[in-house]
């Protein structure tokens, strides 16, 4: 990307032109600029998509919350949910979708004696901060998420979020002990107040939002469904209140040549006759092409692998910031959670629940993590979600009671039935395909690093 923008504005230079004016592009050139456009715009759109859906409600119901409000995750999943695939069983999500061109917000997250992070992305989904694992871990804390045209003072015991860009979306996520934690957890998110500023001071109530049927959907479909026109139009209109970074200038520069930017106008027609058909290739192959490109940012451990840095703090690293939106919208940094994943076992063969297998920690080598961190591995079908069985078991984790072995060492059974010996440690797999998600939050340098080494996952 980087050698195009490069190239084309090179071209312009010696020709005497302006990078806004006019430029002859051959069709090959003006694709080029078009897909480059869609990988590094896209995350901004689907961000805008997210927050469509997720403000799509009246009130605080069902996980939607108007905008500037807290809307909560009131259970575990389980196999009968489908809302979102590879769902966790570990925490109970809170989410906030907020707009600061009209004022800035207030966060109030409430002391705990547990895992309890919100993490504050932007509209490009960069992580800006996750406010929770530094030294106020535990203590009540007030926040002050401000935007770009912000120009007001912070009250006092406030601590100010400068944000680059005027919408996003903050997860909350709450450590959670199982199905009989809940009343906990729900005493925990009473005390959770996010609300504009002027309210804060004034103490009135919420307002009510807005329900509009067209805003209903799965955003990722919503927004991988746009045609050139309306994604461009829709880019451009976000562009004016979230402005790229400075270090964006050059890609910035490049794609205004095909009418990309903050309130420029895209003409479709410079995409020829032949339109229709090469977009529908280009979004084909699109993530097949960002996985390779990417791919020297996936950390493999084993029989493991997980997105390593610089993800969800990408920089200029566009085609990763596309790929982790295409796959893992939301995802931490790294170094507040890693999620590992195995579809193969040692051997390099597809995991099958047919076959019993034995996920194996040597002694002293369960994933390492900081204090109030926690881990787990969870099991899924093909489907990406959870798979049925008789005891509701989705989950081994730190808070499992799990056996170990006598030299210390820990053994998860990996089967379709329940085995004659040591039941506590069984994860149900089904019988057709499945995989495994390690996750690790709040992770020790040695699991980012690889010194670190993942379980071994061998079969019986």
């Amino acid at each position: 990307m980087k050698k195009l923008i490069s190239l084309l504005l090179a071209i312009m230079l010696l020709g005497g032109m302006s990078a806004h004016a006019e430029t002859i592009l051959s069709q090959d050139e003006t694709w080029a600029l078009v897909r480059q456009a869609y990988i590094f715009s896209f995350p901004l759109v689907l961000m805008n998509e997210t927050l469509a859906v997720g403000t799509n409600t009246e009130e605080a119901v069902n996980g939607k919350a108007p905008v500037n409000q807290v809307s909560h995750a009131r259970g575990l999943a389980n196999a009968a949910f489908r809302q979102v695939v590879t769902p966790n069983v570990d925490t109970l999500y809170s989410q906030i979708f907020y707009d600061l061109s009209e004022d800035a917000v207030v966060i109030q997250k409430p002391a705990v004696e547990r895992y309890l992070t919100f993490q504050v992305m932007n509209a490009w989904s960069d992580t800006v901060a996750v406010l929770g694992t530094g030294v106020d871990t535990q203590d009540a804390r007030t926040y002050l998420l401000t935007g770009p045209q912000f120009t007001g003072e912070v009250p006092e015991g406030m601590t100010q979020i400068p944000v680059s860009t005027n919408i996003g979306w903050i997860i909350g996520r709450t450590l959670c002990y199982g199905p009989e934690d809940l009343e906990n957890i729900y005493a925990i998110q009473g005390q959770m107040d996010v609300r504009t500023l002027a309210l804060w001071q004034s103490g009135e109530g919420q307002p009510k939002g807005t329900y509009r049927p067209e805003n209903d959907g799965v955003p990722f479909q919503r927004a991988i469904t746009m045609g050139p026109k309306a994604f461009f139009d829709k880019v451009n209109e976000l562009l004016i209140k979230n402005p790229a970074y400075p270090e964006d200038a050059g890609v910035m520069e490049a794609i205004s040549a095909i009418g990309v930017g903050p309130g420029l106008t895209f003409d479709p027609a410079i995409l020829g006759g032949d339109a229709a058909e090469r977009w529908t290739a280009m979004l084909k192959n699109l993530t097949a092409e960002l996985t390779q490109s990417a791919g020297k940012f996936l950390v493999d451990n084993g029989a493991f692998r997980f997105m390593g840095e610089p993800i969800s703090r990408f920089g200029q690293e566009y085609d990763y910031r596309a790929l982790v939106a295409i796959g893992g919208f939301g995802a931490n940094p790294a170094d507040v959670a890693v999620y590992m994943k195995a579809g193969l076992d040692d051997a390099g063969n597809v995991l099958n629940g047919e076959n019993a297998y034995i996920l194996h920690f040597e002694p002293d080598a369960l994933p390492p993590v900081e204090e109030n961190g926690f881990w787990s591995i969870t099991a899924y079908g093909d489907d990406d979600f959870l798979i049925d069985n008789p005891l509701n078991r989705y989950a081994i984790n730190d808070r499992s009671e799990f056996e170990l072995n006598g030299d210390g060492s820990l053994d998860i059974l990996l089967q379709a039935n329940q085995p004659d010996e040591h039941a506590s440690n069984w994860l149900p797999t089904g019988t057709a395909g499945f995989h495994l998600f390690m996750r690790i939050y709040l992770p020790r340098e040695a699991v980012i690093n690889g010194t670190w080494k993942a379980p071994t996952l061998t079969k019986k």
